[in-house]
């Protein structure tokens, strides 16, 4: 078995989980960023990250004074020992697990493994994945034996977009391997690059599983939040200032309705909802939680729709303002977004909808959703209804009712406008 003197390090996926983790790993051991994205890797090389999850001052000097090096080319990573893939674990348009972009990484990586080599997972997947279905994909393509001839382990990833305080260096990470020697070593990999510690799960199944209840936990109870806010709504009763009281109990649990996006909280429940299926098991909390925070786009579209109709405000052609189309605040990540939803219900409508978010890219927007997106709004201009999709920082200063005046109807789906101005909140 290797060890930390001999270490070279390859992270197979430079996206917002493979890119922050080979800038971490740069600091200590030689190491290469691979993907099959040659305009990301060649951004990556001039030193700036578009998904703003690495500041272009760490991520130059990675490049200059760490060494680190992104490539296309399987060629370049061929020397490399440590193989850490990040690479996406989607879902297909039923919401089962597609695990074509794991299989290809695993391919592609083992065509390249050697005698001794490590091969550590970090995508989120259900349990049992790493050793079914990726050791297979490894061994054909290396023709190596699992165990004998390379190793694996597997340490879930923590991302969360935009969040700039739980860093990959500053969080504890759950570590686990395919021998007692391979977790032992994966451990004092991650170990010795965080502050924070590490978890050694027992096994490689363990860690998989205290990944996706992860993220399984967070969407069961957005979902218990966003089903008050449509029970507080239909009452007349404001959810914020009803959770606002419920919170001064001690042992309250504080959190939010919302839209619920991404690629975690809205994905990675269906992994386990799929395999739970397998072993007989109906995860019923987990399916109603994914179908109530699916439907909250069209949900809020339709609460707007209504509140312009009690107010005598036209919809059908009226002028109606989105703020924000990322899937949070503060981040230009669009994947899984709700806001596409909303502008897709209130379409039937009317056609004279503008979506406005300075921090994503127009382009990307236009190729996966098929929707125009402006990064500010002209002096002028005037609506007959507004949404406040995300918080951005931006939308807090924004005089909405002089983009939207008296009688407009302004909808806070974040809670993050003054109340005046404001006919309803999530």
């Amino acid at each position: 078995m290797m060890t930390l003197d001999d270490i070279r390090i390859c992270v197979v996926g430079l996206g917002y989980v493979g890119l922050p983790l080979a800038r971490l790993f740069a600091t200590r051991y030689p190491t290469v960023g691979f993907d099959t994205d040659s305009r990301r890797v060649a951004m990556l090389n001039e030193g700036h990250d578009s998904t703003l999850e690495v500041d272009d001052e760490l991520l130059q000097s990675a490049l200059r004074d760490h060494g680190m090096r992104c490539t296309d080319r399987l060629d370049d990573v061929a020397d490399c020992n440590i193989y850490v893939v990040t690479v996406p674990t989607p879902v297909d348009a039923n919401n089962r697990p597609d695990l074509q972009p794991l299989l290809a990484a695993s391919g592609m990586v083992g065509s390249v493994l050697c005698k001794g080599n490590l091969v550590i997972y970090e995508s989120t997947v259900y349990p049992g994945v790493t050793e079914e279905v990726c050791v297979p994909a490894l061994e054909a393509a290396s023709q190596l034996h699992f165990n004998s001839d390379f190793f694996v382990g597997y340490s879930p990833e923590r991302v969360n977009p935009g969040d700039k305080l739980h860093r990959v260096e500053n969080i504890c990470k759950v570590t686990s391997g395919s021998t007692p020697e391979t977790a032992t070593l994966v451990d004092s990999l991650y170990g010795s690059v965080l502050t924070q510690g590490t978890h050694k799960a027992p096994s490689i199944r363990v860690a998989e599983a205290s990944k996706i209840i992860e993220n399984s936990q967070r969407d069961v109870n957005i979902a218990f939040m966003n089903e008050l806010a449509k029970i507080f709504n239909a009452m007349g009763i404001d959810t914020g200032d009803v959770l606002a009281a419920a919170a001064t109990k001690w042992n309250f649990i504080p959190m939010k309705p919302g839209l619920v996006g991404g690629h975690c909280i809205s994905v990675d429940p269906y992994y386990l909802i799929a395999q739970a299926q397998v072993y007989g098991v109906l995860p019923r909390v987990m399916s109603n939680a994914r179908r109530l925070n699916d439907g909250m786009g069209a949900y809020v579209a339709n609460r707007l729709v209504k509140l312009m109709n009690l107010k005598g405000v036209r919809v059908k052609d009226a002028r109606i303002l989105i703020l924000g189309f990322a899937f949070k605040e503060n981040c230009p990540d669009i994947r899984n977004s709700k806001v596409a939803d909303i502008y897709h219900t209130l379409r039937e409508y009317t056609p004279h909808i503008t979506v406005c978010d300075p921090w994503v890219d127009a382009d990307e927007v236009r190729a996966a959703c098929g929707i125009e997106v402006v990064g500010s709004l002209p002096d002028d201009a005037s609506f007959d209804a507004l949404m406040l999709a995300v918080a951005h920082r931006q939308f807090a200063s924004v005089d909405v009712r002089r983009l939207a005046p008296e009688p407009a109807v302004v909808y806070d789906v974040k809670g993050l406008l003054p109340r005046e101005w404001v006919d309803e909140r999530l």
